[in-house]
């Protein structure tokens, strides 16, 4: 089984949320499998960190009828990445604090016809070419089209990590792509007199995955659809939720190199002291009766921080400490700031993106919260059971299919302060139980979401689509 992934990030070389970790962790967990896998990535800045090996092979890409751009191929083991300054050469990876890149298109065309450039001319035929997003969703339909004499039997699959994200773009570009006219139909590219590339993806691959079993429900209804629920109905047929995994070699407490003080399931005395160093840090009392309450991640409202703002007074009224680490949104940022400036001593806010101090916060808090509007799969969550940290959640995507109310977390429904004070209230009365407590903790840390059960799941469907 040949598969080639084409996907706009990786991790380590290049991330901005979920899909640059599943893109990176999950070649390899197939690979394991028996599984022959590449991955094709821009090459951008945080890329050239890394030794690489440049390809003696020079890219020429169409962009429309009378532009041609040059680029070349770097490699690194199994990761192999489009090389092209103009286009890939810039901090952000979609755009920057002004907003996305006007010249979006064109990036990403370049991007993916690169990739099945270099495939078709070092005479390659992998069976299947998975990817994942807007930003490599017309890559379907290329297969169809002007690459079908290049790879007549290779099968597509397109993965939806966030169909927030769609990569619409005016109709008077489409030329760039060198797809023609006959596709601009409301059945096809066209949404709303734009070119919508995430629905190129959902509307030509022969399967469509997303990243937990309840997203792939709750995309098919107009609450989530984004205004493509109506499609995915229709290709219900193809569509599957695989939910994500945890890369357990980063992510785990017995040998975590950022945290105080390692500890497992059979012997959990390290968290206390990782709670300790963490409230130390943070400049809060060394408490260790005082539940610590964290949030992680992107400070945003697709991440449920302004349900939390309104709602803090309601869970920072109860004897407890908060620590929120993250950036997104500026007046998220900000609404952060002033809730942590009214309460001294009891919540610290920390803007700013760190790896090593988001393992160390996990480790060290008591619960994570995790108040999502929606949330395709999440991942924080998958940590904190690991780290013997009890997630309370919205009942939303893959934060359902993950967190089992009263059993390894706690979850509310209502996207409502009142709804998550409830549930934060459930969780704090059960800490004050140490056994429950601890009988939670162990539930948690026993789950397996490694990429091993997900990776067997996407082989079956290769193999499903290649016979």
């Amino acid at each position: 089984m040949k598969v080639v992934f084409i996907t706009s990030e990786a991790v380590p070389y290049s991330k901005t949320g979920g899909l640059g970790d599943v893109t990176g962790v999950l070649p390899n967990a197939l690979a394991k499998l028996g599984v022959e896998v590449t991955v094709f990535s821009p090459l951008y800045p945080s890329v050239r960190k890394f030794p690489l090996e440049r390809l003696d092979h020079v890219l020429s890409v169409p962009i429309g009828r009378n532009r041609t751009e040059w680029g070349g191929v770097q490699r690194k083991g199994r990761f192999y990445f489009i090389e092209h300054d103009n286009f890939f050469g810039r901090e952000g990876l979609y755009g920057n604090g002004h907003g996305d890149y006007k010249d979006n298109l064109p990036r990403f065309v370049f991007f993916m016809r690169g990739a099945l450039e270099y495939l078709a001319h070092t005479g390659q035929k992998p069976d299947i070419i998975h990817v994942h997003d807007w930003q490599t969703g017309l890559v379907p339909l290329y297969l169809k089209t002007i690459y079908a004499g290049a790879f007549p039997k290779t099968k597509s699959v397109f993965t939806v990590h966030n169909l927030a994200y769609q990569g619409r773009f005016w109709k008077e570009e489409l030329p760039l792509t060198g797809i023609g006219w006959n596709h601009f139909t409301f059945l096809d590219l066209e949404y709303y007199d734009q070119i919508n590339f995430m629905k190129g993806g959902l509307v030509h691959a022969d399967a469509l995955t997303t990243v937990s079993p309840t997203y792939a429900h709750e995309i098919q209804h107009p609450v989530h659809g984004w205004g493509l629920d109506g499609i995915l109905r229709d290709r219900s047929s193809r569509l599957r939720g695989i939910l994500n995994g945890v890369d357990y070699d980063e992510w785990n407490p017995e040998t975590d190199p950022h945290i105080a003080v390692k500890y497992s399931a059979k012997s959990m005395n390290g968290k206390a002291m990782c709670k300790a160093a963490l409230q130390r840090r943070c400049g809060l009392p060394a408490r260790p009766d005082v539940p610590v309450v964290a949030m992680v991640g992107r400070l945003a409202a697709q991440k449920g921080v302004d349900l939390f703002v309104h709602g803090a007074d309601g869970i920072l009224h109860n004897d407890v400490q908060v620590v929120v680490l993250g950036t997104g949104e500026k007046w998220l940022e900000d609404a952060v700031r002033a809730t942590a400036w009214r309460y001294p001593g009891k919540f610290s806010a920390q803007i700013a993106f760190d790896n090593a101090f988001a393992h160390q916060i996990i480790a060290g808090s008591d619960l994570l919260l995790v108040p999502s509007k929606y949330e395709p799969c999440g991942l924080t969550q998958l940590y904190a059971l690991r780290y013997g940290t009890i997630p309370v959640v919205r009942s939303t995507g893959g934060l359902v299919d993950t967190v089992q109310h009263g059993v390894t977390g706690f979850r509310f429904d209502d996207y409502t302060p009142p709804s998550m004070q409830w549930a934060m209230g459930e969780a704090l009365g059960t800490y004050r139980n140490a056994a429950q407590w601890a009988k939670l903790q162990a539930a948690g840390m026993r789950r397996d979401y490694s990429w091993d059960a997900s990776a067997r799941e996407y082989l079956k469907l290769y193999e499903s689509l290649s016979r």
